[in-house]
């Protein structure tokens, strides 16, 4: 009984610790929200049936809301982290501030905010920069995108390529308001980001 028991209690021993399940939070818009589309043929469902595939014992809680902004985000962050306690985090925020004119350095400021405040919990964060659509101006787009690249060099996280490259500028790959992808954008969204994310689910 003595060596059933002790060979038992090898075989427990050999699986690896860092299989327990890890929290991937994502704090974003509408187009983390799978706006327009059935939500399980966004690209957020998507990351779920690749971590499957893939062996990642990661939990996906997806908190975005249509029409979100920074300032939305930062005043139930708080809440959020306790929580779901989550250690990697998706920021994909901002394009409704840009689009309702908020100021740039409020915008900047309010990232700023939730990155550290994640940081105080020790999660990997992962920043998803934006743009405006052209008619409001290439120098106007390139102060507000130059946003993204201040926040991730002050605070040392990570920054994903824009989530509808290659895509918003494609008219069969949007819906119908310009702003949004179909369906058939979602795995290219994925895709945008996988690069960068996947370093930070393998830590």
């Amino acid at each position: 009984m003595y060596y059933r028991i002790l060979i038992f209690v090898i075989y427990l021993l050999s699986f690896p610790v860092d299989a327990q399940e890890k929290t991937i939070l994502i704090l974003g818009d509408s187009l983390s929200a799978a706006y327009g589309i059935p939500v399980e043929d966004g690209w957020v469902s998507l990351l779920e049936q690749r971590l499957v595939r893939q062996n990642l014992a990661h939990k996906v809680v997806n908190a975005s809301i249509s029409g979100e902004t920074t300032l939305g985000v930062k005043t139930r962050l708080e809440k959020l982290l306790r929580e779901y306690s989550p250690e990697i985090v998706i920021i994909e925020l901002g394009a409704n501030d840009g689009l309702r004119g908020f100021a740039l350095s409020e915008i900047e400021e309010n990232l700023s905010d939730i990155v550290n405040d994640i940081k105080q919990t020790d999660a990997a964060v992962l920043l998803v920069p934006m743009q405006l659509p052209p008619n409001y101006g290439a120098a106007y787009n390139q102060r507000f995108m130059s946003i993204y690249e201040s926040v991730s060099e002050k605070q040392e996280i990570s920054l994903s390529p824009f989530i509808l490259k290659d895509i918003a500028q494609h008219a069969e790959l949007m819906q119908a308001d310009g702003l949004h992808p179909v369906k058939e954008a979602q795995a290219m969204m994925l895709d945008n980001l996988w690069p960068s994310l996947e370093p930070l689910t393998i830590k």
